[in-house]
């Protein structure tokens, strides 16, 4: 009974730091969108503002990389797609003995560095330019042509995963029954095998659209004179952020959290409605008396949804009245103070230390001064005693012995007298 707790426990505490590691960077970026200096950062907190946002509406570079990620992601959704579906279905029916290459050859895009593919699109489709005698302005230069080539190179191959995981549970006799009943290959497809793979068609869309909205190794080779968001994203963070980017990436969580929720909150609605078909008698299910349960009802995930929602539009409301702007002032008079007394503090410091050396220098001077011609640093030359031909004891000495050039120009060897 020990071992089982303690399991549990573990377990637990495994979870716990599993997604403290996995959301902890997503839940301090979003914090530092309300945070008002000008880089990003949580602590330490100083006031509450929604100017960011503003300031990210603002920025034209980030809507245009937004709106190009937007074209290029629908762009690659189609190609991918079609192109999964068709080697989902080539793979169900090709020659088994086939079927191993065939499926090594698929998924190899997946393997190959993004870089890699970029640089080989590039270069693929500017020979084939070439070789058409195209412009240098032509569609197969165009960045947005370029870019969903490239990306649905290797997101085609993640859509036939997904969509093959979807059609090994189809039974191949509905079609064939299709068939004998003399529908068309075409008719039998559309009317048997497509309402059968919508819900993966669907996962593989959203899968494709997320993979190309986040690409950058392969986009970055192929965009042209359409840069996607994380191009701009990439620039951005190499000449300096502002939190305008920590609160475009909580729009795209609080994005995705009400997609999950809303989809989860689909599901458990249909559950319930399929449990309560299920206990209906058949009179009731007759005359459509049949009572169905609400959308809130034992459905936790609309509760959450309900909240989330309830809680983005009082934050919404609360940004449109509420000004920061007497906060910050309050904070930067605070920071100049802080300054102020910190300029002081290191000046005090200078002072004492300043007053310590000085103490440091009495302390190792002798008891007796020296003699002032003796302090000068240069031997007494400058001594007023050298000055006036007295030595140290007083007595002055004959001026032409002093004169350095042995009496050449003393008064007695110009009149021609002796020594």
């Amino acid at each position: 009974m020990k071992n089982l707790s303690l399991m549990r426990l573990s377990i637990w505490a495994y979870l716990a730091i599993f997604f403290a590691y996995l959301l902890g960077p997503l839940v301090i970026m979003s914090v530092t969108a309300f945070n008002s200096p000008e880089f990003p950062r949580a602590t330490p907190w100083e006031c509450l503002t929604f100017e960011w946002f503003s300031a990210l509406f603002q920025d034209e570079r980030i809507l245009n990389g937004i709106k190009n990620s937007v074209m290029v992601g629908f762009g690659t959704v189609i190609l991918s797609v079609a192109m999964g579906l068709a080697g989902a279905l080539m793979l169900t029916q090709i020659w088994p003995k086939l079927r191993a290459t065939y499926y090594t050859i698929i998924i190899a895009p997946i393997l190959v560095p993004g870089v890699v593919i970029g640089i080989s699109t590039l270069v693929f489709w500017d020979r084939i330019n070439r070789m058409l005698g195209l412009g240098a302005d032509s569609f197969l230069s165009n960045g947005l042509f370029l870019t969903v080539i490239g990306q649905s190179t290797f997101i085609a191959s993640y859509c036939m995963l997904v969509l093959v995981a979807r059609l090994q549970r189809y039974d191949a006799a509905l079609t064939e029954a299709a068939l004998d009943l003399g529908a068309t290959h075409a008719q039998a497809f559309r009317k048997v095998l497509l309402p059968f793979m919508k819900p993966a068609i669907a996962s593989a869309a959203v899968l494709a659209f997320l993979a190309s909205f986040e690409n950058y190794n392969t986009t970055t080779f192929t965009f042209g004179e359409y840069p996607t968001l994380t191009i701009e994203l990439a620039q951005k963070v190499r000449y300096g952020i502002t939190p305008a980017i920590s609160a475009l990436a909580f729009i795209i969580v609080l994005l995705t959290v009400f997609a999950a929720l809303f989809n989860e909150a689909n599901i458990r609605r249909k559950e319930l409605v399929l449990e309560a078909r299920k206990g209906a008698t058949v009179e009731e299910l007759s005359s459509g008396r049949l009572k169905l349960p609400g959308f809130l009802s034992s459905n936790w995930a609309a509760v959450a949804l309900v909240i989330v929602a309830c809680a983005t539009v009082v934050v919404v409301g609360t940004a449109t009245v509420y000004s920061p702007q007497q906060c910050i002032a309050d904070v930067q008079e605070q920071k100049r103070l802080e300054t102020e007394m910190r300029i002081q503090e290191l000046q005090r410091q200078r002072e004492l230390r300043r007053e310590q050396q000085e103490a440091e220098q009495g302390s190792t001077a002798p008891a007796q001064s020296q003699p002032a011609d003796n302090n000068s640093g240069f031997g007494g030359v400058f001594a007023p005693s050298t000055l006036s031909g007295e030595d140290e004891s007083g007595t002055a000495e004959p001026a032409e012995e002093d004169s350095g050039f042995g009496g050449a120009f003393a008064p007695s060897t110009l009149s021609g007298d002796g020594d």
